[in-house]
């Protein structure tokens, strides 16, 4: 056996320098969270606010939040298991899940600041791009930035449609439509239409029409809990209505009474 040259030898090791720790369990990109919490410098002390969207496997999870040195400080969260009581019992990982627990953070973060009858934002859901702008002589539109994690921003991802949600709740982040769902990357063309549809759960209701006529034990294999709740396909479109119209009506978070409070 020929001469193998160490590579990592003393020299290495003494001058190895261990990464982060959120870094070294793949939980923080770094990189993109500099550009996220860094603020100008002629802003002094102002917070730089992120939306932050994370997709787990039974929720999705939608905070606003800005950086400090001791750490990051929520200032608003929303859950989509918050979504049952609002209507929607089904679905909470879903496009439109997404969309509606965005809309929930919105309206909630609003109505703590005392802004939420001047930044009504878009009432009716059309899917369509739509930016919320400041009013004169009001509060200026509460602005922050998507902070979507390790999530691969593709097209039709449901962290846009939790921005979407947002943005529609009435805050202002900077976002174009070439990541909603309807978005063609070839003829580089927006349908607002197919983007409603996945706002309001009709791609799901489609696949259940379609597992219906094709193969019913797949359907009440997969769709087992809908069965159960008594939602069909044609049920859905009015679900998420009403569920829009009661997050507005009332969108404020109530504490769960534990058994020593009673």
């Amino acid at each position: 056996m020929g001469f193998v040259k160490v590579v990592k030898n003393k020299a290495y090791f003494k001058r190895y320098q261990v990464k982060f720790r959120r870094r070294r369990e793949g939980e923080t990109d770094y990189y993109a969270r500099k550009r996220l919490v860094i603020q100008d410098k002629n802003k002094y002390n102002t917070p730089k606010y992120r939306m932050i969207v994370r997709v787990t496997n039974r929720d999705i999870i939608c905070q606003i939040a800005y950086a400090r040195i001791e750490g990051d400080m929520i200032v608003c969260a929303a859950y989509a298991h918050e979504l049952p009581k609002y209507g929607v019992k089904v679905g909470l990982t879903n496009y439109a899940a997404a969309y509606c627990t965005g809309l929930l953070l919105a309206r909630r973060l609003l109505n703590r600041f005392g802004m939420d009858k001047i930044y009504e934002g878009q009432v009716e859901v059309t899917g369509d791009e739509y930016n919320v702008e400041s009013i004169d002589g009001q509060p200026g539109a509460f602005t922050c930035y998507l902070d979507a994690g390790l999530a691969r921003t593709t097209t039709g991802n449901k962290v846009f449609g939790a921005l979407k949600g947002a943005v529609d709740g009435g805050l202002s982040i900077p976002h174009s439509t070439k990541r909603f769902p309807g978005y063609d990357s070839e003829s580089k063309e927006f349908s607002a239409e197919v983007h409603r549809k996945h706002i309001m759960g009709q791609n799901v209701a489609d696949y259940m029409r379609y597992l219906i006529e094709e193969d019913e034990d797949a359907y009440k294999k997969q769709f087992s809990q809908y069965i159960k709740n008594n939602v069909t396909p044609d049920m859905m479109e009015e679900m998420y209505k009403k569920a829009h119209a009661a997050i507005r009506e009332n969108p404020v978070y109530e504490k769960k009474r534990s058994g020593k409070d009673s």
